[in-house]
């Protein structure tokens, strides 16, 4: 090892330097020299080992190579790790651009783009120093165990350290070892990726002859099993082609013993083969389908005006048939050469329109979601960059996959907040990033929606986007018939939380052998309790937020951090055992259900749940096959569902959604009661809704009961428009956050006035948000509206980031962290 480094570190300096991202939240990149034996292989998109901040070791991306020598000293790359670049120019275009326009270090952007087996570990090393003897007498007594170990084997991982001393933490006596230089330390990097390999039985080339092989069968005398494992060996192999070792022996039931004689014999052989992790379907397509006159003639406009835009909105209404134009679109480009993009707001939320697609594009369309390990990210990975895959279908992850020929990305749900990256950085939107992607390969942009964000129909109707729309139902059904209930008339004691008109609604489809779906934005049993004698209400001790009572596990929730906590039985203020309970949610409204329709199953669809990888999956499929009635659940029964027999939908608390202090509330609001409604009457019936409210006047239950999305967007487009909020101008939300609350409020105080300096008018707050501590750290807002002046983004940003710097050179705020949120949603 001590070799190894000398040899790295004396290599030949070249007249070459590269420019180098760290996976680290440092500011900049950094420049290293490139070795004269390295010249050839060092090339942008290359993974480069090197050495940052002592000796610690990483492996960073080749940024660009310059033959422009610094004017500041270099460190020499030690290792360039790939044959071939992992990643392309546009990619690299795509990190620098999301770096600069979301505020945050490329160093975030590369984190959160490759898989996490691309990123190597280093491992310490103690490499033993032949200089120091064979004298340790001068060690106390677990110094001397590892001197000794050191003196024996040359070199110790510090997992073998611990190991000898039965502790974790032997960083101090390390450091007392290198001191006394008995040793010094080596960071060796870990490459954790490794293919797939799996045993191959293959018959010896002698018995490819019939003559042989029926001579080798007549003749057998002896070991009977093995005669046995060889004849299901040659059934399997004319069967099914090539066959594994697992699956000869688990279908002929023989033993390894058995195998390994055959082997012996020179009559089959053992061949370690590379395999895919990721089981892929027959490469096949079908598209079975033919398309309405609405959804032709939208089809055909969208290729018209492809022509002469590159971004298309597609505003269809809920079962009007996007998907199919989707599926058509997507074969146009396909038979093309060109690869395919089609992101969704969440993979695990939309098991339908997997299923649909793999049923028309079979194997040639790939899966790329978080819930892949990260060994079959990589093979996804080097699949779509060596162009063998040519259609992916994944959240907002995917749009980070080396492609090379993208002609085609398709944003379904375009409106969805989940596309909107929170934290960690970079804290982008996947919809405003593939439009910037998509115009490094002049590749064409479909947004689709029923109900799109104020933005992209603004962009749309002012000549950004071009504007198509489908706007009647599949098969002619008429849009669901919409009831709204004013809970204020239903005589029930506290909230209403399924009034009289929405049971009967439910025991009618219910006797129609129909489905119900319900809709509550709320988890848990109950979202708060309350003492009856002294107003006492739980909170988490680490958030200043109210704990939610889930039955399931009979305790206290925090929604925030994640904390829970033994439901009280007693009040800590009043010592009183009296609890009120404010409010429902879903699992409440579950048992609710089974007491008033005894018989019939129900099923309840939230975070609580669904759990594992495939739950969600599986309860789909079991409500597509009408083996549950009714379905209570959160956001999560609104996005991407599809069921022929659900004829009602209920909203059961239309106030809370109406009711948030944020100025996309109405939007919000509109989109979520909108997309449930559309789930109801899909298929050969009009559907009904009926929406719960206290507030039935509100103007957006009437554009929702309308159907209305254009006279809402018009009313609220005036609203932004007034109050200076997007699409007018570009929101950038500082979040400041410490464990002190005086020091993070002086903080919010100091950076506000300082910002005002330079942008005045464009400053709001400091102030607390709604929630002022999450996880022990007390948070303080200031909300930043930025005017949309062609050219003036990067300008005001770097504003932004320099009064932030300046903030960290006072000793005072140097531990505030503040975080910049761009296009806050």
């Amino acid at each position: 090892m001590k070799a190894e480094q000398e040899i790295r570190f004396s290599d030949e300096p070249g007249d070459s330097w590269a420019e180098i991202i760290l996976p680290l939240a440092v500011p900049t990149t950094y420049t290293y020299q490139v070795p004269v034996s390295m010249t050839e292989k060092a090339r942008p998109g290359c993974r480069a080992e090197v050495v940052f901040g002592g000796h610690k070791k990483y492996a960073g991306i080749i940024k660009r190579v310059t033959q422009t020598k610094p004017s500041y000293p270099t460190k020499s790359i030690l290792n360039i790790l790939d044959e071939d670049p992992i990643l392309y120019p546009q990619q690299l275009k795509l990190w620098n651009w999301m770096s600069e326009y979301y505020m945050c270090s490329e160093g975030e952007v590369m984190s959160a783009a490759l898989p996490t087996h691309f990123k190597l570990s280093s491992e310490t090393i103690l490499i033993y120093n032949e200089e120091a003897g064979e004298d340790f007498s001068h060690l106390n007594n677990e110094e001397f165990i590892v001197a000794e170990a050191l003196l024996i084997k040359k070199e110790l991982k510090l997992s073998e350290v611990q190991q000898l001393l039965d502790a974790n933490h032997v960083y101090p006596l390390i450091k007392k070892l290198i001191d006394k230089r008995i040793c010094f330390v080596w960071e060796a990097m870990q490459e954790r990726y490794a293919p797939k390999k799996e045993n191959y039985i293959v018959l010896d080339a002698r018995f490819a002859d019939e003559d042989n092989l029926s001579e080798l069968l007549n003749n057998w005398t002896r070991a009977p099993k093995q005669m046995e494992l060889l004849l299901a060996y040659l059934h399997l192999q004319r069967t099914t082609g090539e066959v594994t070792q697992s699956e000869l022996l688990k279908k002929s039931g023989a033993s390894a013993a058995q195998l390994k004689g055959l082997t012996e014999k020179n009559i089959l052989r053992i061949e370690k083969r590379e395999v895919d992790r990721i089981k892929s379907m027959a490469v096949n397509m079908d598209i079975d389908f033919t398309f309405s006159d609405a959804q032709q003639a939208c089809s055909d406009e969208i290729g018209t005006r492809f022509l002469d835009k590159s971004v298309c909105l597609l505003q269809g209404v809920t079962g009007s048939g996007k998907t199919q134009v989707y599926v058509k679109l997507i074969e146009k480009y396909f038979s093309s050469g060109s690869q395919v993009l089609y992101l969704l707001p969440e993979i695990a939320l939309t098991a339908q329109i997997i299923r649909r697609l793999q049923k028309h594009f079979g194997g040639h369309i790939a899966i790329y979601h978080s819930r892949f390990n990260n060994n079959e990210r990589i093979e996804l990975w080097n699949k779509v960059r060596s162009g063998e895959i040519k259609m992916v279908l994944g959240a907002r992850s995917a749009l980070f996959l080396p492609f090379t020929n993208l002609g085609l990305i398709i944003v379904d749900e375009e409106h969805d907040a989940s596309y909107k990256q929170q934290d960690p950085a970079p804290r982008y939107n996947a919809r405003d990033a593939a439009v910037y992607y998509a115009g490094l390969f002049g590749a064409k942009v479909l947004l689709g929606s029923a109900t799109p964000s104020l933005e992209s129909y603004y962009n749309a109707l002012h000549g950004k986007y071009a504007l198509v729309e489908l706007n009647e139902r599949f098969g002619g059904i008429q849009l669901p018939s919409i009831e709204i209930v004013d809970t204020r008339l239903v005589a029930q004691k506290g909230k209403v939380m399924i009034s009289p008109q929405l049971k009967e609604a439910i025991q009618k489809a219910l006797d129609h052998d129909r489905q119900v779906i319900l809709f509550q934005n709320r988890r848990g049993y109950h979202p708060y309790l309350i003492c009856g004698v002294c107003g006492f209400i739980p909170q988490c001790i680490h958030c200043d937020v109210s704990l939610t009572l889930h039955k399931f596990s009979n305790k206290l929730h925090c929604h925030y951090c994640g904390s829970t906590y033994p439901k009280l039985i007693t009040c800590p203020a009043c010592g009183s055992n009296s609890w009120l309970e404010k409010n429902f949610g879903t699992e409440k409204i579950e048992e609710q259900l089974e007491t008033d329709f005894p018989g019939h199953k129900i099923a309840r669809m939230d975070m609580d749940s669904i759990r594992g990888k495939t739950a969600h999956d599986h309860l789909i499929q079991q409500f597509e096959m009408h083996r549950l009635d009714i379905l209570v659940g959160t956001q999560m029964v609104v996005k991407g569902l599809d069921f022929d027999k659900v004829s009602l939908v209920g909203v059961l608390d239309a106030d809370g959604l109406l009711s948030f202090a944020d100025f996309r509330a109405n939007e919000r609001a509109f989109q979520l009661m909108e997309q449930v409604s559309g789930r109801a009457g899909r298929k050969n019936e009009q559907g009904r809704v009926v929406i719960q409210a206290s507030n039935v006047k509100h103007p957006v239950l009437q554009w929702v009961q309308q159907h209305d999305y254009r006279s809402f967007y018009t009313a609220e487009i005036q609203n932004r428009q007034q109050f200076f909020y997007p699409p007018f101008s570009r929101i950038v939300l500082l979040t400041l956050k410490h464990k002190i609350e005086a020091t993070v409020g002086a903080a919010a105080e100091k950076l506000a006035a300082s910002l005002k300096q330079d942008l005045k008018d464009y400053i709001v707050g400091p102030a607390a948000p709604v929630i002022g501590r999450i996880r022990n750290q007390y948070l303080m807002e200031i909300l930043i509206k930025l005017p949309k002046e062609p050219g003036m983004s990067m300008t005001y940003k770097k504003v932004i980031r320099n009064h932030m710097n300046l903030l960290h050179e006072d000793k005072r705020f140097r531990s505030v962290t503040v975080v910049a949120d761009v296009d806050h949603n």
